[in-house]
């Protein structure tokens, strides 16, 4: 998912953001370009939600601009409560007309833009979820979690020391990263509701870039207690540890496939390559990937299954897509640490600015790229709940 790092949404909108349907005229499905923007107009609304309904929609690909110039006409108020309508360019009449109550403005805008994104691009609905991350202040690292767009980002640990960047345990509940808090490095597991940890793996030399499985079940995990850092699978509450690659190389960066039945991972013979294997061991395979020279690393493997995001470069790297079967790469934009929003087509990632990295959203689809808002620090290796 990124270098050291990997909550299915249950439901279309969350607490803080309850869609009310005022007017709604039953499922329609619109036909909106995937590979290129779609001009969007936004009017009736002021200060924050404004500001969040852009964000939100220009994240997915949509270019905001007049209303003479858009395909669909977005408008409506915010006076006490979000009230909105899309309209298709010269409709008589909107597709729907909804109001949102419940927890804040900015929530309720984010449910709004939600149900826009649904019927314009047909996706799973992001604009409510979470992201956790590595953030660098001064000597020290820490995790933080935040809202997707970067807003109410909260540290979650207060070491004061050297921690790897996290992956989510599906659902949301917690998450798990290295931390070298005792000295040695560890894999921990965090509880975001009580705070507790609890010690993954603890065993001698490297316990490194941990990643659970989609089912939820087991953890992928780097450890070198055998001498080179090698791939290992273990159940995620203990236990079942199995090694699957027994290489003096360096293997790194396990990802999942959606059916938790095999793991992506870069190994390290000469070049930084892409390998499978299966989560019940056996020979790895290498990913046939076209058209990228130099080293793959950080590989993500997006929830639909279809695709593989991954870095390639050395000091600055470029982020390119592969098909999960393998195949020609296509190159998206610079950046590193690339992982997939539950929509599978949202990519956030890192991209280096003036000596630190800085968080960004990139519609993989139309390369159009938005940075999140201003996190002190420098912040890495991005992982998005699913």
């Amino acid at each position: 998912m990124k270098r050291n790092i990997t909550a299915v949404i249950t439901a279309i909108l969350l607490a803080g953001g309850i869609s009310q349907a005022l007017a709604d005229e039953g499922p329609i499905i619109i036909a909106g370009s995937a590979t290129h923007t779609v001009p969007i107009s936004i009017t009736g609304f002021s200060g924050e939600v404004e500001s969040v309904l852009k964000f939100d929609l220009s994240v997915l690909g949509m270019e905001i601009t007049t209303p003479d110039l858009a395909e669909y006409l977005v408008s409506g108020d915010d006076n006490g409560r979000v009230e909105g309508r899309l309209t298709p360019k010269g409709a008589s009449r909107p597709l729907w007309l909804r109001a949102y109550a419940g927890g804040t403005p900015r929530t309720q805008a984010h449910a709004f833009a939600n149900d826009i994104a649904r019927e314009i691009r047909q996706t799973v609905p992001i604009f409510q979820t979470k992201i956790a991350f590595r953030q660098q202040l001064g000597p020290a690292t820490e995790i933080c979690v935040a809202d997707f767009d970067g807003g109410s980002a909260v540290p979650v640990t207060h070491d004061g020391s050297l921690i790897g960047g996290p992956c989510w345990i599906p659902g949301g509940r917690g998450l798990l990263y290295p931390s070298w808090k005792s000295g040695d490095t560890q894999i921990l597991e965090h509880d975001l509701s009580t705070g507790a940890r609890r010690l993954v793996a603890g065993y001698p030399g490297a316990n490194l870039s941990p990643e659970v499985s989609p089912n939820g079940q087991k953890v992928a995990m780097i450890l070198s207690k055998g001498g080179s850092p090698n791939l290992y699978v273990g159940d995620l509450g203990g236990g079942g540890l199995l090694q699957l690659t027994r290489t003096r190389e360096e293997d790194s960066c396990p990802c999942w496939s959606p059916d938790s039945q095999e793991i992506c991972f870069v190994c390290r013979s000469g070049r930084a390559r892409l390998q499978k294997i299966s989560v019940n061991g056996g020979p790895a395979r290498s990913l046939p990937v076209a058209g990228v020279f130099g080293n793959m690393t950080a590989p993500d493997w997006s929830p639909d299954g279809k695709q593989i995001a991954f870095t390639s470069g050395s000091g600055y790297f470029t982020i390119w897509v592969v098909p999960a079967g393998g195949g020609v790469a296509q190159k998206l934009v610079e950046g590193e640490d690339p992982c997939w929003a539950p929509n599978s087509r949202t990519i956030i990632f890192s991209r280096r600015i003036n000596n630190k990295h800085v968080l960004c959203l990139l519609d993989a689809p139309t390369k159009h790229v938005k940075y999140l808002r201003q996190i002190s620090g420098s912040c890495s290796e991005p992982s998005w709940a699913r």
